[in-house]
């Protein structure tokens, strides 16, 4: 079998999913050890072994040098990382002689065989263009870096906040009556615990804009609330809008000093936020973080057109009726017969 073969039995057989991409600086240690063999010098070496041989001996031996066996480690990924080399080093050696018997038994000449390897071949391309189309995504200019920052500067804004959680109801340990009987009360008495945080947040919000520390006001919240625990620091750093709720992000746009209005969560809490301080990072703090966003960004795109377009047949896959191990459909809901871009990708 060829080499590229065996690349393709490889590749079935490793997680190509898991392999780490290799470090820049990689090991000093390995590449020093690694330069020390040439490349016609054994790196796997299988005693007894002889693929063309109707049967192995002690005398026969396979050898695979450097040169063929980095062949095979830069096809199925370039500049493959030591500990996944050794990986995959195994497998082949494993590989050679599994196919070597698979093939006295007349295993590679079945119909199977062909459909597998006509998948593998299929599986092998939309690797190699995903490796391409990576790349592609991230042949990104010093321009490219620049025109992103000023068309997204507020998003490199980071900021110091003090914030102030009052929850949204008192906790039934603070209250001084004694519980009411009925249900009816019940709800009333729900509906006083949630009025009065919700008073109690407008009188924090006016309290810390008149310069009131932020802390003590989180400790008389908790504690007219009544939750047990230890009081948080109201101290946020490095806030920046991504990090915040959406509700929330006209929080960035405050100044140093001024205090937001009270956000007041459906069915949640109420938060006060007070700008402490404000700056906007540089380009060269965040060209790492622009590079990622670019990159991902384009090969989404390039990936759109293979993941949409696809019509699968309901009535072959998902037959009424059919007990799946998978999420089930609401039988009242429209079937989907077109299977858009997944959005698990992003």
């Amino acid at each position: 079998m060829s080499l590229r073969g065996f690349a393709c039995l490889l590749l079935l057989s490793l997680a190509s999913g898991q392999a780490k991409q290799p470090s820049p600086s990689g090991s000093n240690s390995q590449q020093a050890s690694a330069s020390k063999v040439g490349p016609d010098d054994p790196v796997i070496t299988l005693n007894g072994f002889c693929a063309d041989s109707a049967r192995p001996n002690s005398a026969c031996k396979t050898v695979v040098t450097r040169a063929e066996f980095e062949r095979l480690t830069d096809a199925l990924q370039p500049s493959m990382p030591p500990d996944l080399r050794l990986k995959v080093a195994v497998a082949y050696a494993r590989n050679l002689k599994m196919s070597a018997a698979a093939e006295m038994r007349g295993l590679d000449k079945t119909p199977a065989f062909e459909e597998e390897m006509r998948f593998a071949r299929l599986q092998l391309l939309a690797q190699d263009l995903d490796r391409v189309l990576h790349a592609d995504a991230g042949n990104i200019s010093e321009a490219d870096l620049a025109d992103y920052y000023k068309r997204n500067e507020q998003s490199f804004e980071e900021a110091t906040l003090a914030r102030i959680f009052i929850p949204h109801a008192r906790h039934a340990s603070a209250n001084t009556n004694a519980a009411p009987p009925d249900e009816t009360r019940n709800d009333a008495q729900e509906k006083a615990n949630v009025e009065a945080m919700t008073k109690l947040a407008a009188d924090l919000r006016t309290r810390v804009a008149n310069g009131e520390d932020p802390d003590k006001l989180q400790a008389e919240a908790y504690t007219t609330s009544g939750i047990p625990g230890t009081t948080p620091v109201t101290k946020m750093e490095k806030v920046r809008r991504a990090t915040l709720p959406p509700q929330h992000e006209s929080v960035m746009d405050l100044k140093p000093g001024e205090v937001s209005e009270v956000f007041s969560d459906p069915g949640g809490a109420h938060f006060i936020y007070k700008m402490i301080g404000k700056q906007t990072l540089t380009l060269e703090d965040v060209k790492a973080e622009i590079r990622a966003a670019i990159s991902s960004q384009r090969y989404r795109d390039s990936a759109k057109s293979f993941q949409s377009d696809v019509v699968l047949s309901d009535d072959y896959f998902n037959p009424p009726g059919q007990s799946t191990s998978g999420p089930q459909r609401n039988p009242k809901e429209k079937r989907p017969k077109l299977l858009g871009h997944d959005k698990s990708h992003d």
